[in-house]
């Protein structure tokens, strides 16, 4: 899946990958996807969670061995 930007949030602990998340989102526009790579089993729940409450559309979540990727589109 194409994305317009990726974030790096591997190591990060909850909620960490949340904060990047957000602090990415607020530079893009809408309807750019962001591709976030995490290794917190966490945020796979935190993530499609803040997707929803923040009026974004999850697309994906893939999991690559121990890497969580998702593909966020802004809303």
């Amino acid at each position: 899946m194409n994305a317009d930007k990726v974030l790096d949030a591997k190591g990060l602990a909850c909620p960490m990958p949340i904060v990047k998340t957000r602090k990415e989102m607020k530079d893009m526009e809408s309807g750019q996807v962001l591709e976030i790579h995490a290794t917190d089993k966490g945020a796979k729940a935190d993530l499609a969670a803040w997707s929803k409450s923040g009026g974004h559309e999850l697309l994906e979540t893939r999991e690559e061995g121990d890497v969580l990727k998702f593909w966020i589109r802004k809303g």
